[in-house]
This record gives C-alpha cells, structure tokens and sequence, in this order.
C-alpha cells in the first residue's frame, strides 16, 4: 500500500515538474518570471511591479500568495498605482489602512488558475462577458476588444491585461494597466 502511494505521489510530482517545465519564461519588468517560481518570488525581480510588492508586504499577503494557491492574479505595474490619486498609495500603506489594502489587493486575486484562453473562453459563454468572483469577494467583469482582455471593476474603472499568462509554480499573473477597486 505504501509503495502504490509512493509511485503515486511521484508520479503526480513527475507529472507537474513536466508541466512547469513545458511553460514558457516570460520577461517582465526587465526580469525573467521563472513558471517553477512562486508568485513572490517572481514579482520581486520585476522593476514594474516594486509598488505591488511593497503593498502586499505591507498588508501582510506575501505568505498567502507564497502559498500552493493556485491563484490568478491581476498584477498591477508602478504606472497603473500612478494613476491613482496623489496620495492614495501612501495612504494606504499606513498599518492602519491594512484592511483596507488587503481588500484593494485581494479584489485582484481570483482562486483557481484562470489563463487567458480559459477568460476568453467565459466571455464567449457569457455572450461578451465573464464575471469573476475575486478573493475579496466583489466581481470583476472581463470583456475582449478585438484579441485585447480588459477586466472592469464594479465602478466602472477598466484594465487592459497587458501581458498574459505569465505562469507560476502556484498560478498565473496577467499584468495590468489600472488598478481596479472594489465598490466603497
């Protein structure tokens, strides 16, 4: 019996290290995003994504997104926190603000590992539109314009997924032009 489970679990492990294997390198930021990586330890190496990383270091996330997930992930870059109003970032950075920034944040998590086929393929079951349930628990709404993904959150405010499928050990990262929030 121990055996049986033992080529299981090898077998399983073989089948999964095969997988990340055959999952190309995607350069972002500057940086490699390595598919046998985690999510963190991808997303430090990316110069675009230096603000992300210090909100879900502030906020106290780094171990959950370090975590088997899998997760989907709508990884704003440093441009797309600009766009926010002077002041918002620093603000929500203040350990009084964790809650807040956890929501922020976790508004762009979905459970489950959803490519960019797997997205295209509920707006066109959704006849133009797939509503995504995000980890915070709010909806984001995908949409296509041509071959381009946007998402939108629940005010309004649209994000062009800029770079897809950027595989990770746990998951997978679509960068992001504009940070989405949920509904106040």
């Amino acid at each position: 019996m121990k055996t049986r489970k033992f080529l299981s679990v090898a077998f399983m492990a073989l089948v999964f290290g095969a997988t990340s294997f055959a999952q190309k390198t995607v350069m972002v930021g500057g940086a490699a995003m390595y598919p046998s990586k985690n999510i963190i330890e991808n997303a430090v190496n990316s110069k675009d994504h230096t603000t992300l990383v210090a909100a879900v270091k502030a906020a106290g996330l780094v171990e959950t997104l370090q975590g088997n997930g899998p997760f989907t992930v709508f990884a704003p870059t440093n441009a797309a926190f600009a766009k926010l109003p002077m002041g918002t970032v620093e603000t929500l950075l203040k350990p009084e603000n964790i809650k807040m920034l956890q929501t922020i944040l976790t508004y762009h998590v979905i459970a489950g590992k959803m490519n960019a086929a797997d997205i295209a393929k509920e707006i066109k079951a959704g006849n133009g539109k797939a509503k995504l349930k995000t980890v915070s628990g709010g909806t984001l709404t995908a949409w296509m314009k041509g071959k381009k993904l946007y998402i939108t959150d629940e005010n309004g405010t649209m994000s062009q997924i800029t770079i897809a499928d950027v595989n990770q050990s746990n998951g997978v990262i679509h960068v992001v032009d504009t940070v989405v929030l949920p509904k106040q």
